[in-house]
């Protein structure tokens, strides 16, 4: 049968009570409902409490099926009662288990208040009946979330059955009047009648089933009963009967019995002698049941108990240990004594001003569950899971051995801080190209989570000197864990490399390119292999006990050394903590590396870009000035350019910009140059049929890119150039409008225009066939002008306009300030450039000269 179906009760038809007439009737109401309201029941207070120990739960109660707000018996935390006997009603309704888990996710408590579902979080109830017949309900519960065993379902439903035989008893005490009711509402209850004036002993016939008889062999005397009784109980029964009548008071009784066929049955008895109308007792009147189920579940239960794989004892008020089971013993029994009898904080003196102590004494002073988890030293050397709770009698005590799960989580709480660990060095030297100083700040990443203070040292770009292998070294960080010992790291890592040996740790992991480790008395193994001097002395005041030299790799050179230092009070370098240092040096060689080669790379971009952008022209009307400025964090190769040259009389100039930021737009940017600069001077076109020619040649030349570009050409005639003035003719195609600013006739401050042109044009590599716009303008001397690419003015979050209206306002400022073209071209990029650009930039600023 399973605890569910212990849990539903059954009806095997063999309820009977003896009526006058000598019939059986069927039960028709629970003799639970004729106790008074608000009756303790002492017994089923009992039963309650042994269910608190035995399930190891913070409450227990025991309510009537017909008035669930009744409690009849209960033990532990009284709790919230509206929550309780809201679930009590369900069991006393279905007759069926009631399992709650955790009452605030179970959608059958939808109808409960919030504030009740949170008060009674866990809950466990089973009906107590009797051939289908439901008397009340016995109930566990506690105030948190609670998974709920099947060995917890099988004891509450044992302990069940004896609370339904107390609650049938309770009722033959206090109406015996009721006698043939109580056998109608009892189920399985025998009933009996004692007349003391005859002699006669009436049985019903349940009573005689329980004893192996019938009317037959029955005699209906009390020497045929106790003829029934054990004879090792025979004494102890006559003697309650006997106090019973002699008092006119109540008869309890639990004996054995010896049916006919040999087989040993318990039976408990209950009854009340009745009082004639000389106040003497004229009838006994009572009831009994088979205990014999019983008394097999306690013996079941402490089985149970033995055979748990959870240790349990109890403790009573006195701190002495009343029980232990097997388990506890075994766990406990590292002290080298039985513990059952003797005083806990005598057996285990370690456990004295310990959260053991803290937490059993507040157990029991506030009469509250507790749960917690403790370490004791040797000679148990064992960290607990607990979880008491008080009883009548004292304390019990759960307990499970969780050294090894606390083990796996510091080694998970391990794991996760290397992790974290890798992941911030992954981070630091992803964060920037400056492998150095990214690499420095390992020295701050590594302590303490590796060591007490650190040391980082690089080598000359991965190269170890054939002379002097200490030629090139040098310590970029340090750090230690206390700031007051920082100075000492300081200078010993100032002094240290030219007082290494060439016997070193040091030397050794340079060198072998694998890890060294001094496992142990490190300041006198370290000053061993330091020549005498500063350095050597401050080592020995910072007094290492363990030290682990990690050489830095990457593609089969060393880049550097990380020294990591731990103090004496430390345990030295697992196997673990050398794989992680490891790992981190192995990322920071590869960074150091990765860092080298992009610098390389980075300086035959610019190299090669430069080389495509050859010096302006220098016309004797005007002076041309260039600059282009690489981004910050790119391959700093792109598509941005500019050019200017002769054509005939008049100077062309020339800024672009192929979309793309790397060395395919580089190219890109070389092959368009060179068009655009061989059709100028082969055909002198003027800036807008220059474009087109340009677009066409491009589309027959299968070249599939795409670019801004403005062109510009500077024009005079004689007469303009003896009045001054000077033409500027210019075609834009889709390319950022230059800027000219122009003296003011009236000798007053400069003024800027942005030269918009007549409307915007395509791109070049769209449509080869579009008709292109040329503007001119006229200028006087002393006028600068100001062709940029996008990256001068473009910033995220801003429309380009504003950065234009910058530009105007800074260029304005410079040239009011006198300064000359070449330094204003410095300047005006220290202005409007942030530290790291995110794009390159390319401009050709042109100022007319004042007079020729």
């Amino acid at each position: 049968m399973t605890p569910e179906e212990h849990g539903r009760g059954r009806d095997d038809g063999s309820t009977g009570v003896f009526t006058s007439n000598g019939r059986t009737e069927r039960p028709a109401a629970s003799g639970a409902t004729r106790l008074s309201r608000h009756a303790r029941i002492p017994a089923l207070d009992g039963l309650a409490a042994l269910a608190t120990r035995v399930i190891g739960v913070a409450s227990a109660r025991v309510s009537p099926a017909g008035d669930v707000s009744t409690v009849i018996g209960s033990a532990g935390l009284e709790g919230p009662q509206a929550a309780a006997e809201s679930l009590c009603s369900l069991v006393a309704a279905t007759g069926q288990l009631v399992r709650i888990e955790d009452a605030v996710a179970d959608d059958r408590l939808d109808h409960l208040p919030p504030a009740a579902r949170q008060a009674v979080r866990s809950y466990l109830g089973v009906p107590l009946d009797t051939a289908g017949v439901v008397l009340g309900v016995l109930c566990v519960y506690e105030p948190v979330p609670r998974h709920w065993t099947d060995d917890d379902v099988m004891l509450l439903t044992s302990l069940a059955h004896s609370a339904a035989i107390e609650l049938e008893l309770a009722a033959v005490e206090q109406d015996e009047r009721t006698l043939w009711q109580l056998a109608v509402d009892a189920g399985e209850v025998g009933a009996f009648d004692w007349d003391l004036v005859t002699g006669e002993l009436r049985w019903d016939e349940r009573l005689l089933e329980l004893f192996g008889l019938d009317h037959a062999t029955f005699g209906g005397t009390i020497e045929a009963f106790k003829e029934s009784v054990h004879p090792e109980d025979r004494d102890r029964v006559t003697e309650a009967l006997t106090e019973a009548v002699k008092n006119v008071g109540a008869y309890a009784a639990e004996y054995r019995v010896l049916l006919p066929d040999g087989e040993l049955r318990w039976i408990a008895a209950r009854g009340r002698a009745v009082a004639g109308p000389d106040g003497r007792a004229v009838r006994l009147l009572g009831a009994a049941s088979d205990t014999t189920a019983v008394r097999a579940e306690e013996t079941r239960v402490a089985r149970v108990l033995e055979s748990m794989p959870s240790a349990f004892f109890s403790l009573d008020r006195s701190w002495h240990f009343t029980y232990a089971n097997g388990e506890a013993k075994r766990l406990l029994g590292g002290i080298g004594a039985d513990i059952v009898g003797g005083d806990i904080w005598q057996l285990f003196p370690a456990a004295v001003g310990s959260e053991f102590e803290r937490q059993y004494r507040h157990a029991m002073e506030t009469n509250e569950p507790v749960t917690f988890e403790a370490y004791y030293p040797p000679p148990l050397d064992a960290y607990y899971e607990v979880r008491g709770w008080p009883t009548p009698d004292g304390l019990s005590v759960y307990f499970l051995d969780v050294t090894a799960h606390h083990q796996a989580q510091e080694t998970l709480a391990r794991a996760s801080r290397r992790s974290r660990l890798s992941a911030e060095v992954a981070a630091a030297l992803a964060e920037t190209w400056d492998a150095d100083a990214a690499v420095a700040r390992l020295a701050q990443l590594l302590v303490p989570e590796l060591g007490q203070w650190c040391i980082v040292t690089l080598t000359d770009r991965g190269e170890i000197s054939p002379v002097d292998w200490r030629r090139g070294l040098r310590d970029v960080g340090w750090w230690h864990a206390d700031p007051a010992a920082s100075p000492l790291v300081r200078r010993y890592s100032e002094k240290r490399l030219g007082a290494l040996t060439d016997d070193s740790f040091f030397a050794r992991a340079l060198h072998d390119s694998a890890p060294v480790v001094v496992a142990q008395n490190a300041a006198d193994a370290v000053a061993s292999v330091l020549r005498d001097g500063e350095a050597r002395d401050l080592l020995l005041r910072l007094d290492p006990g363990a030290v682990l030299c990690i050489p830095m790799r990457a593609r089969g050179r060393t880049l550097g050394v990380l020294s990591v230092f731990r103090g004496r009070s430390q345990p030295s370098f697992s196997a673990e903590d050398v794989a992680v240092a490891r790992e981190v040096g192995d990322r920071a060689g590869l960074a150091l590396d990765n860092a080298r080669l992009y610098a390389e790379q980075r300086d035959l971009a610019e190299q090669l870009q430069r080389s495509m952008m050859t010096a302006p022209p220098e016309p004797d009307h005007l002076h041309v000035a260039v600059r282009y400025e690489p981004a910050a964090e790119v391959a700093q190769v792109g598509g941005d350019w500019y050019d200017a040259f002769v054509q005939g009389d008049a100077t062309v100039v020339v800024i672009g910009d192929v979309i793309g930021h790397d060395t395919a737009a580089a190219a890109a940017m070389g092959q368009l140059r060179n068009i655009l600069r061989g059709v100028a001077v082969a055909t002198h076109s003027s800036p807008a049929e220059l474009l087109r020619q340009v677009d066409t040649a491009m589309s027959e030349l299968l070249i599939e890119i795409t670019a801004t570009v403005v062109v510009a050409r500077l024009e005079q005639t004689p007469e303009e150039r003896q009045e001054g003035l000077t033409r500027l003719r210019w075609a834009n195609a889709g390319h950022p409008p230059p800027v000219v600013v122009c003296p003011t006739a009236d000798g007053g401050g400069p003024l800027a225009e942005v030269l918009w042109g007549s409307a915007p044009n395509l791109l070049l590599g769209l449509e080869p066939s579009v008709e292109r716009d040329e503007n001119v303008v006229t200028l006087r001397r002393g006028s600068t002008l100001l062709f940029y690419t996008d990256g001068l003015v473009e910033r995220r979050g801003e429309l380009i306009d504003r950065g234009i209206e910058r530009l105007s306002a800074v260029l304005t400022e410079l040239i009011a300030a006198g300064l000359p073209l070449e330094e204003l071209c410095d300047e005006l990029l220290r202005r409007m450039l942030p530290d790291k650009p995110d794009d390159d930039v390319a401009l050709v600023a042109v100022r007319l000269h004042e007079e020729d």
